[in-house]
């Protein structure tokens, strides 16, 4: 039996919802462009890509933040200063996602939930503006019935509204539902929403392992979904 099955009791669930960035797509290297080059307009030094793969995961508008402040911290930074780093940001990045790649074993479970009929969404803290065109680009667009980004709704995750939301669009239970991810945010909003959290192992979660966070299981593949099940490394589904 499929770990998939196996976190359903032998049934699939009517509905899987993925996290975007980290877990679908690795797009720091696009993310990482965007800021150094908003840096460099600003005067200031560039960040790196090792860097803003630990700042990412809370939406553009705190990304730019922690890049302007060097750290995770950045209650510091002017808004002003901000507001304006993130209107060049936003137009750095949506100039480019040529170094965005697919994960591997995405899009074959992709075709595969498509095929068993399960309803598909992606709730991502990533502008809403730029997620369609980059699954588009990428081979992922028509996959997905609906589509949250992080400014679709007044909160973003680890807040559990647009988990809810989308439960409500697609009418099903929590139950019947699964959240994929990783990051804390994504296993936080899952369980606060009451639907189960697999988390994948090569994301972006701030250089702390995800399973800390006691999703109910971890991955370190997608298409591991849809292999027999092995014990999860930790125990703690969303309920």
């Amino acid at each position: 039996m499929s770990l998939l099955r196996e976190l359903f009791k032998g049934e699939l669930p009517r509905l899987v919802m993925f996290d975007l960035d980290g877990t679908l797509v690795d797009s720091v290297p696009d993310l990482a462009a965007a800021v150094d080059n908003t840096l460099r307009e600003l005067g200031l030094p560039a960040a790196g890509i090792e860097q803003v793969r630990n700042w990412v995961g809370n939406g553009a508008r705190v990304l730019v933040r922690r890049a302007l402040a060097g750290g995770l911290e950045h209650t510091h930074v002017e808004n002003q200063l901000a507001e304006q780093a993130l209107e060049l940001f936003m137009q750095f990045y949506a100039a480019n996602h040529a170094l965005t790649r697919v994960y591997p074993g995405v899009q074959a479970t992709l075709d595969w939930l498509r095929e068993q009929q399960v309803e598909l969404a992606i709730v991502t803290n990533k502008p809403e503006r730029f997620v369609a065109p980059l699954l588009d680009e990428k081979g992922l667009g028509g996959y997905f019935r609906w589509i949250v980004g992080g400014d679709t709704l007044p909160q973003q995750k680890p807040d559990p509204a647009a988990l809810l939301h989308v439960l409500q669009l697609a009418r099903v239970d929590a139950s019947q539902a699964l959240f994929i991810g990783d990051s804390r945010n994504d296993v936080l909003a899952a369980k606060a929403a009451g639907v189960p959290c697999v988390a994948l192992s090569y994301g972006y979660n701030h250089g702390r392992p995800i399973a800390e966070e006691n999703p109910a299981h971890v991955l370190d593949c997608l298409s591991g979904l849809l292999r027999p099940g092995e014990p999860p490394i930790l125990l703690g589904v969303a309920g």
